[in-house]
């Protein structure tokens, strides 16, 4: 009699659970536009959302931690003036995506089948691949280093892309048979992992060698909906969370070196539906509860955090849920990356959680616009006072304006404190 042997794994067990009503953010107003975007994005320090306005593009950022220190010489305000403006597409940009190891590298995707790689800093075209995809663009992702593009489009063709030399190195057609978008990811192994449909509308995962395009590593189909499937890959963990537009679950895979390759883990079921999902990077997860991966769902009117944790009885350090993984500083600039370089990303260690840096300055090699705006209105010499202040000097100016309204605060209850004497001395001699 045979038996059947359960593949080990540490995180079969991963589980999943929806944070308290006191930790979502409440009352925004989500876009409705029919994009198949996340509409989302998140970071250790802030959530920003892609909000319902007229003519669209706004967006609301929030600070992640729940206890706000509003300063007295900063008012909380609308920003409606950009720092910087990038114009190069012809029609609305849906896709942005920044270098993974490049210093102010950022992609963009617009409905003009044009993908533009920008320097932020300079405000510089660095690359236009506007020849590689005679349709709308789906999806676009970077591999680990950034030398390498992975693009789903219209066309149901996916492509491998080396930007720089501006040439499509891999190709497969009709990755899925479906006409509904398709989603790309890079894995940390070097494949391609996707979502997509089937001639017959069902849904469907695959796993792909993007040096053997012909038959895939895997292929799965898993249900009938009409909800594109959103990929979020986490490297470390080479788990996989897909979430469905439209869907009221996270279902999640482990992709190995093992047959299947790409391993059911468990799903994560609630009850409302989601209209889009940020993905924490894993340098902003609390270690010390063991939490593998925070999502942040996006209802009609608010946002509501989702933590996926691997039980552990002890309390110490988890080495093996938590290797050196990708911190914030780049590894390249922007000119290196541009004239061939190429460097993985430079790795931290979460063995005492992750503090943000206070200030992370903006550097370039060439002239940075984002240091030196140009003057609104009628152009005008510059004098002394009009040159940008450095960031020591703007501090040590705040630190001034502070300390005269404490002194200014002080004689006023001094001076308040005189009177009620002088008061009660003329009363006296009444």
């Amino acid at each position: 009699m045979s038996r059947r042997v359960v593949r080990q794994s540490k995180f079969r067990h991963v589980f999943g659970q929806a944070a308290k009503a006191d930790q979502a953010y409440e009352d925004i107003r989500v876009s409705k536009v029919t994009w198949d975007s996340s509409f989302c994005a998140v970071n250790p320090k802030f959530l920003a959302i892609i909000v319902e306005a007229g003519g669209g593009g706004a967006f609301i950022v929030l600070p992640l931690a729940k206890v706000w220190q509003i300063p007295d010489y900063t008012p909380m305000r609308n920003i409606t003036e950009p720092i910087i403006t990038l114009e190069g597409h012809s029609k609305r940009v849906g896709i942005l995506s920044w270098h993974p190891t490049a210093r102010n590298v950022l992609l963009s995707a617009g409905g003009d089948n044009v993908i533009i790689i920008w320097n932020v800093g300079t405000g510089e075209v660095l690359l236009s691949l506007d020849d590689m995809h005679p349709d709308v663009i789906h999806s676009v992702c970077w591999n680990s280093n950034g030398s390498l593009l992975a693009t789903t489009c219209k066309d149901k063709t996916l492509r491998i892309i080396d930007p720089r030399k501006g040439q499509v190195v891999a190709e497969r057609f009709a990755a899925h048979e479906g006409m509904r978008p398709m989603r790309a990811v890079f894995t940390r192994q070097g494949h391609i992992f996707t979502t997509g449909f089937t001639r017959m509308s069902q849904r469907e995962l695959g796993l792909w060698d993007p040096n053997n395009f012909e038959e895939p590593v895997a292929l799965q189909e898993m249900d009938t909906s009409n909800g594109v499937l959103l990929p979020f890959y986490d490297p470390d963990s080479s788990i996989v969370y897909l979430c469905g537009k439209g869907d009221s679950s996270i279902r999640y895979f482990e992709i190995t070196d093992e047959p299947p390759f790409v391993h059911y883990l468990n799903t994560f079921s609630s009850k409302e539906p989601q209209r889009g999902m940020g993905f924490m990077p894993k340098r902003g997860l609390d270690v010390s509860k063991c939490e593998i991966a925070r999502f942040y769902k996006l209802h009609e009117r608010k946002c509501e955090p989702i933590i996926m944790t691997v039980p552990r009885k002890s309390d110490l350090f988890q080495d093996d849920l938590y290797p050196d993984t990708p911190g914030p500083e780049p590894a390249l600039e922007a000119d290196e990356w541009l004239a061939g370089q190429d460097a993985e990303p430079v790795l931290i260690s979460l063995r005492d959680g992750y503090v943000p840096p206070k200030h992370r300055e903006l550097r370039v090699t060439k002239r940075n616009i984002l240091d030196a705006r140009p003057p609104s209105g009628p152009r005008r010499s510059q004098s002394a006072s009009d040159a940008p202040l450095s960031q020591h000097t703007l501090e040590t100016l705040l630190e001034e304006i502070k300390a005269l309204r404490e002194r200014v605060q002080a004689q006023e209850q001094r001076i308040t404190a005189l009177e009620n004497m002088l008061c009660e001395l003329v009363d006296g001699t009444d």
